[in-house]
């Protein structure tokens, strides 16, 4: 006997997740584990910490100059990091 109404795997752990209130929190950690990634080597060198609160991306950059490079893409970058993650995790990022 087959079952019709089967879904797949992904999909019923996306469901849980959901359902349990982690798929916020998951979001968050895969986005600033992709930081590294999604803006390189380079970058990743002078990023001394990330944290996220209420939809907005705090990072704390070692070199101004980076810094300054960073905020003239600042709109670009959220839509990149929120692509990485594959959902709408940040609306804004704040450089310091």
């Amino acid at each position: 006997m087959r079952r019709t109404n089967s879904e797949s795997i992904g999909s019923l752990i996306r469901q849980y997740l959901r359902q349990q209130g982690l798929e916020s929190p998951l979001n968050e950690y895969r986005l600033m584990q992709g930081w590294s990634h999604v803006m390189g080597p380079v970058v990743a060198r002078y990023t001394r910490d990330l944290t996220i609160r209420n939809q907005t991306l705090y990072v704390k950059l070692s070199s101004p100059a980076v810094r300054q490079e960073l905020l003239m893409q600042r709109h670009d970058l959220v839509a990149r990091l929120n692509a990485y993650v594959g959902a709408q995790v940040i609306c804004d990022i704040v450089f310091s």
